[in-house]
């Protein structure tokens, strides 16, 4: 009545109806791209400000 199938075999049904990734491609998940740019891309500014406020009281 109520029967669904386990989930192993929903995952596997979802992931046969997916198309192949292209070749060279990193991330298939647009939002995870968009987190590792943003993470990146904090990093690098908070080094560059750690770095001037350094230089600034350097005596």
């Amino acid at each position: 009545m109520f029967y669904k199938k386990p989930i192993e075999e929903r995952i596997a049904d979802r992931m046969a109806k997916r198309k192949p990734l292209a070749e060279g491609k990193t991330f298939e998940h647009g939002p995870a791209k968009f987190v590792f740019v943003s993470l990146l891309v904090a990093v690098v500014v908070m080094h560059v400000v750690g770095a001037a406020i350094v230089m600034h009281f350097d005596v």
